[in-house]
């Protein structure tokens, strides 16, 4: 049962996207060194991962053996929060609507009795618990040149939240049943009749909100009279968004016969990020950047099947992050932070990263990275999981050509991992 659940949340994911093979959510897309850097990218994304990052950094001074092409073929990452095991709640709701209904009120009623109470303290406890799914994957490639850099993206992140909700209906009604007089004959006779699996009406819910992209990434670098080089990008993009709601009895929660077109709603158009980087110091070790995000606003509203169901509305605004960077040929620190905040989509905390990322080279062949941000917009008082702080750390492999990225989260309430296979020259 409980791999039936997980096939029902990864199928709400999955139909919120179905139009495309990437993945999507209102998170930006991040590369798997970014994942493991804390999330960093605006001031030292590599050319693959820089139209996703910060196209102005396509152009920026790169390695020697990552200055001519870039290619990330795919990159995944995905991470999940369940610090109330929504999951195993339902399934054990569900075993307590099944005993009640198939035990012998008859013969048993004092059990049935004692279900009945247990079954509402359980319903209890999972409302308004909620657990969160994220995952990602992108393509990119950059041909990074003198004259002008050109690269292409595409790429998202998906965001599904599984929630229980307590009726006051049920709760009347287990509270009746779990404090039946065994002794009077028409309670007993009301314990004898109820059929829960048709009667309760508490239920559990997916919420999913998605974002996809695909752009063409142009940057160019000017060298200025002070040694120091800017570096200005942008790419224009096509939008899509996707929103995902459905409803069920937590008794009917298990049934897959429904259709996703009724719970999902979509909406297009074409966007623009810009970004800029400046590079400066003796040796141009230093590097300051920032990126501005969907200049176009937009948004959509959640479909509504039921006249109880709260309307959603997934917004697409601009979003503002600068960073500052200190490198060499075995090193990378950087920081950045974001200067806008990204609303909450339904059950989700609204975010806003300050973020610290590091990276050490073992010439070329391999690299260590970590890395922590914490949510400056964290609110323990959301509707959902609350982000506060994540830890990070990842590695790097180089083989033959081939480039191996690996990387793993952890929070209080999130633990993730993500996976990047591309080359550069």
């Amino acid at each position: 049962m409980k791999a039936n659940r997980l096939s029902k949340l990864s199928l709400a994911i999955g139909l919120s996207v179905a139009t495309t093979s990437a993945l999507a959510s209102p998170q930006a897309f991040m590369s798997a060194r970014s994942f493991a850097m804390g999330g960093t990218g605006v001031a030292v994304a590599h050319p693959s991962a820089a139209p996703s990052a910060n196209p102005a950094m396509m152009a920026a001074e790169q390695h020697d053996w990552a200055d001519d092409f870039g290619l990330m073929l795919p990159s995944v990452n995905a991470r999940a929060a369940d610090e109330e095991e929504v999951i195993d709640q339902v399934d054990d709701i569900q075993d307590l609507i099944k005993e009640f209904d198939r035990i012998d009120k008859n013969t048993n009623p004092a059990e049935a009795k004692e279900i009945a109470g247990n079954l509402r303290d359980q319903l209890n406890q999972l409302n308004k618990d909620t657990m969160r799914v994220n995952a990602g994957a992108g393509f990119g490639i950059a041909f990074p040149m003198d004259n002008l850099s050109i690269g292409f993206v595409t790429s998202g992140s998906a965001t599904a939240t599984v929630r229980g909700e307590f009726s006051e209906e049920d709760d009347r009604l287990l509270e009746e049943l779990a404090t039946t007089d065994l002794n009077n004959p028409g309670d007993l006779e009301d314990l004898r009749e109820a059929n829960l699996d048709a009667e309760l009406t508490s239920k559990g819910r997916v919420l999913g909100s998605a974002i996809l992209e695909a752009g063409i990434s142009i940057a160019k670098a000017f060298k200025l009279n002070n040694g120091s080089t800017l570096q200005l990008g942008l790419t224009p993009k096509y939008v899509q968004l996707h929103t995902f709601q459905y409803t069920e009895t937590v008794s009917d929660f298990e049934d897959d016969e429904f259709d996703a077109d009724d719970y999902q709603t979509d909406k297009s158009g074409f966007n623009l990020d810009i970004g800029a980087a400046y590079a400066f110091g003796a040796e141009n070790q230093w590097n300051a950047g920032v990126v501005v995000k969907n200049l176009i606003p937009m948004e959509l509203d959640s479909a509504q099947n039921h006249p109880s169901e709260e309307k959603y509305t997934l917004e697409l605004n601009p979003m503002v992050t600068a960073g500052i960077a200190h490198k060499s040929d075995y090193h990378v620190i950087t920081a950045e932070v974001d200067l806008t905040k990204k609303e909450a989509f339904g059950y989700e905390d609204d975010t806003q990263w300050l973020a610290l990322g590091a990276e050490f080279d073992a010439w070329r062949y391999a690299q260590l990275r970590a890395g922590v941000r914490h949510n400056l917009a964290s609110n323990d008082d959301n509707d959902g999981i609350e982000e506060d702080t994540q830890f990070t750390a990842g590695l790097g492999l180089n083989i033959i050509g081939v480039r191996v990225d690996i990387g793993a989260l952890y929070s209080s309430a999130d633990v993730g991992a993500a996976l990047e296979l591309g080359t550069s020259f």
